[in-house]
This record gives C-alpha cells, structure tokens and sequence, in this order.
C-alpha cells in the first residue's frame, strides 16, 4: 500500500511539473509566397484582407484542430484565408504563431492579392479567390 502512495505522489508532482512547464510557438520561417497580382489603396480588396486577417489570427485558436477557412462578407471584392496551427501549440501560442506568420506574410508581399506564409508551427494564407488548402 506504501507503494502505491509514493508512486502516486511521484505522479503528481511529475504532472505538476509538466503543466509549469511552458513552451514558445517555433517561428522561424520555412516558406513565403506571393501572388504576382497587385491591389492598391483604395481598392476594396485591402476592407475585405483586413477582415479575412483579423479572423484567421483571432478565431483559428478556438477551432477543432486548429485548422479555420474563412471569407470576406463584403462581396464587392472577396477574400478567402487559411490558418492553421499545430496541434500541439496552446491557444494562445497558436495565436502568436499567427501573428508572426501575418508579419512575415504582410511584410514580404505587400500589396499582393494573394500570399502565404509558412512557419514550423503554423501558416496562413489569403487569396482572392477560393481554395482548399
């Protein structure tokens, strides 16, 4: 019986560790590509990324297995995005990686209707048009 409560203690202090224990998302970029097409300021497309963007980072941590498609609801000039984290990120970690892999992308191909960033931990891309990955 004296076994059983060492090896229990044992566990649990293992196990609380192991929660104390907190890793950072690996941003370091593996892949960037951009569309070779162009928007400009005013043109509708950059009220329609913001949005497709702000979704992806903000809403891909909250879904099953990390993995968001979404659409632009302003139908003058539509935007499609991809996001996605590995699993094994914490939300909030997901939604870090994010962030980088949308300054990476931004960053890279301004101005570009269509783009992708890859990092190890996540990735995420938008078009104008639709895909499915």
């Amino acid at each position: 019986m004296e076994i059983h409560v060492k090896f229990s203690a044992i566990m649990l202090g293992f196990f609380c560790i192991i929660n104390l224990v907190r890793t950072t998302p690996n941003t370091n970029v593996t892949n960037v590509l951009c569309n070779s097409g162009v928007y400009t300021g005013g043109d509708p497309f950059v009220t329609s990324l913001a949005y497709v963007l702000e979704e992806l980072e903000t809403k891909t941590s909250s879904t099953d297995n990390y993995n968001y498609f979404n659409i632009s609801p302003y139908p003058n000039a539509f935007a499609y995005g991809h996001a996605s984290c590995n699993r094994n990120l914490t939300s909030s970690d997901c939604t870090t990686c994010l962030g980088a892999a949308k300054t990476t992308m931004l960053g890279t191909c301004q101005s570009r209707i269509g783009a992708r960033a890859v990092l190890r931990d996540c990735g995420i891309r938008y078009e104008q048009y639709p895909f499915t990955e």
